[in-house]
């Protein structure tokens, strides 16, 4: 086991990772830029390095810097958290040329599931349902473009293949819109991702957002862990996950699992990683993976029971994994807020102080936060300060426990989507279960309307 961990990251991931290292015994090593110098889990670590100035391009986007941390702290491994550097394979390389382990799959891995184009082929080739779409990049031809579209049939969806984060994409419902939507999206790819290649998908109009969650060891041993709800979204970001999904037979999540499992094993994967499909008239449609830990994992920590961070740490010692999929129990309901620095309906950021700042408790609840009383949320980062998560033995228990937690966090001095949130957990339709993936963003849409109305 290692016996030092660099995380790179910063905010609640990097205090996650931190007491999963505690609590394994293993020391850690907390980067920071200059604005982050007061943080928690810098005062928490066994030792900080300060790697540059607050934009995240001249500190947590600086591999320079980060090697050279983990070099003179000679950590034994690297974390690199979600978000920032996480999914870069040329860092990924780095980091195992420079002689540590990046806590992560290998960066060819990497590059192959990076790349959206590259990553549904090899989801074709491993048995895994696909959105319906072209068969790789689009060609430079319009007319080619044209015939290849009207055989998927409109709407579609142009997407960046090296795209993320919800951007790099533009639903296209007519053959007049078509050709500057490709060009307006292969010129937002370049500008955003350095790769002009795009794609082409069918749009699909009222889908769900359903990810299962994967754990691989290098030995070739895999489990899926189950599935979430990600479909309380707005601009392609999620603001309230949930496990299991509504509307999943066993049988379904058994058959989807093992296909996503198996494919795992052909590109030679390692670590966690996570399969994100649409889901319409009981169909899944697989999208992208996301080879690294998810924001929303702790909620198949609560009904699984299996750390995943450790089991990632683990796994990238070289462990076998101690368990197979038929030991993986799922139990209980569990619901996860992002809790953001925003203002709860317009959703511009809010960065400040903090004066005044009081967590939730009780049973089934469990809250990931960095930030406490007098902390400054700085402007140059993303605006999640924190999550809640609750847990029940059944999904009406889950929210009833979420409606109380959400009630009693105080959060002063900025503005938080705190509101937006018990607005939901008490919305009807919400409480009818599976919202689609344009749900939110339309009850968004009315609610600001009537209030400038």
């Amino acid at each position: 086991m290692f016996e030092k961990i660099l995380i790179a990251n910063r905010g609640e991931i990097a205090l996650r990772i931190q007491r999963a290292c505690r609590t394994m015994g293993i020391k850690t090593v907390a980067v920071h830029s200059e604005a982050d110098a007061e943080a928690k889990y810098v005062k928490l670590a066994d030792e900080s390095v300060c790697i540059g100035p607050a934009p995240s391009a001249l500190s947590y986007l600086n591999i320079p810097a980060i090697i050279s941390a983990a070099e003179v702290t000679d950590a034994a491994a690297i974390h690199p958290g979600y978000g920032f550097l996480s999914e870069n394979a040329d860092f990924a390389e780095r980091v195992e040329k420079s002689g540590f382990v990046f806590i992560g799959p290998r960066p060819e891995t990497i590059r192959i599931m990076g790349d959206k184009v590259s990553a549904k082929r090899a989801m074709k080739q491993a048995g895994v349902p696909c959105v319906p779409g072209s068969d790789g990049a689009l060609p430079e031809s319009p007319e080619e473009v044209r015939k290849i579209v009207r055989a998927i049939g409109y709407p579609v969806i142009i997407k960046a293949a090296g795209g993320g984060g919800g951007r790099g994409m533009r639903v296209v419902h007519t053959e007049a819109a078509l050709s500057n939507a490709v060009i307006m999206t292969r010129n937002e790819a370049q500008a955003a991702f350095g790769n002009p290649v795009v794609y082409a998908e069918k749009y699909l109009e009222c889908p769900r957002h359903i990810e299962f969650q994967l754990l691989i060891d290098e030995h070739g041993n895999g489990v899926h862990l189950g599935e979430r709800d990600c479909s309380m979204q707005r601009r392609h970001q999620k603001i309230l996950e949930e496990a299991p999904a509504l509307g999943i037979s066993t049988a379904l999540r058994d058959e989807i699992g093992a296909r996503c499992v198996e494919a795992c094993r052909r590109i030679n994967y390692r670590g966690v990683g996570t399969f994100e499909f649409l889901f319409e008239n009981d169909e899944f449609y697989f999208i992208e993976m996301n080879t690294r830990l998810q924001v929303e994992h702790p909620i198949t920590e609560a009904i699984t029971g299996i750390d995943l961070v450790q089991a990632q740490i683990n796994v990238a010692a070289g462990a076998k994994l101690p368990f197979q999929q038929d030991d993986i129990v799922f139990k209980g309901h569990a619901i996860e807020c992002r809790i953001t620095a925003e203002d709860p309906y317009k959703l511009t950021p809010s960065a400040g102080r903090i004066t005044q700042y009081h967590t939730p408790g009780g049973p089934g609840v469990r809250v990931d936060s960095h930030i406490y009383h007098n902390y400054m949320v700085p402007p140059y980062y993303d605006s999640m300060i924190g999550k809640i998560i609750s847990f029940g033995d059944t999904r009406e228990q889950a929210i009833a426990r979420m409606r109380i937690a959400l009630s009693e966090m105080v959060i002063d001095g900025i503005k938080t989507n705190i509101p937006l949130h018990l607005d939901l957990l008490f919305d009807a339709t919400f409480i009818g279960g599976g919202v689609t993936i344009h749900y939110l963003e339309q009850k968004l849409a009315v609610h600001n309307k009537a209030k400038a109305g």
